[in-house]
């Protein structure tokens, strides 16, 4: 467990699945914090460094089955699996959630002042994260996959609208940081989505729902932050720089 200590919270998440339970148990911001150490990410989020090793040496020893390690997958695979996965779920989530907002405001939101704003927070992020996959999926995803296939074959990398892979990617980058922001704002609102005493099915289910999909959010930032992103770029270094077409 030692290399830890000197690696970023995103390398130890990529190189370790098992440490993402973790991370999230104890408040480490893996996905948009990704580029911290452990330790200054550990005193961030207040936790001790040594019982966070520990805890992520017993998750490992915990699994009845190896994670998928997908450091180890082409981008092809991983961009099948986060829309495939992570963008499907979110349009699932998204109409199921925003009807509960809808029931539970109407019922308890004057009990519960802090409804309104989270159900405002909620569309908003549910519209930006909507048009940000379709930007990955139509424009930034395959373009990658055609970088890939070109290092594949040893051609030229595809034409791009952008320039550089590193200006949709930064794009996005921002978009996970915007969405983050206001998860953590719902989180804040909602007393780290805490279930009041009394409070219905539904409201119960609309704390539990936003949460899960707050932690399947980091998930998916994770594999493209940290793993799908930096392959971009280191892709398509391998096929511009041979050729000089970018300076």
């Amino acid at each position: 467990m030692t290399p830890y200590v000197n690696q970023t919270v995103g390398n130890i998440a990529a190189e370790n699945p098992a440490s993402l339970r973790v991370f999230e148990r104890v408040g480490i911001d893996y996905c948009c914090g990704g580029k911290l150490p452990l330790a200054e990410a550990c005193e961030q989020a207040n936790v001790d460094l040594p019982k966070v090793l520990e805890m992520i040496e017993e998750a490992e020893q915990g699994l009845q089955e190896p994670e998928r390690q997908w450091t180890d997958a082409t981008a092809g695979e991983l961009i099948a699996h986060i829309v495939g996965k992570h963008h499907a779920f979110v349009r699932s989530e998204i109409p199921r959630l925003e009807g509960l907002l809808v029931k539970v405001n109407g019922r308890h939101g004057s009990a519960h002042a802090e409804l309104a704003e989270i159900q405002e927070l909620f569309v908003a992020v549910a519209q930006e994260l909507q048009a940000h996959m379709m930007r990955e999926e139509h424009v930034l995803f395959p373009y990658i996959e055609g970088l890939e296939r070109a290092v594949r074959s040893q051609q030229p990398p595809p034409p791009a609208c952008f320039g550089s892979v590193t200006f949709p990617i930064a794009r996005m980058i921002a978009d996970h940081a915007d969405a983050g922001g206001l998860f953590a704002s719902m989180r804040k609102l909602s007393n780290g989505y805490t279930i009041p005493d009394g409070a219905c099915q539904s409201f119960a289910a609309l704390y539990r729902g936003i949460e899960e999909f707050e932690q399947d959010l980091h998930r998916h930032i994770h594999l493209e932050n940290n793993i799908l992103f930096p392959r971009a770029v280191e892709l398509e270094r391998s096929v511009v720089e041979p050729s000089h077409a970018v300076r």
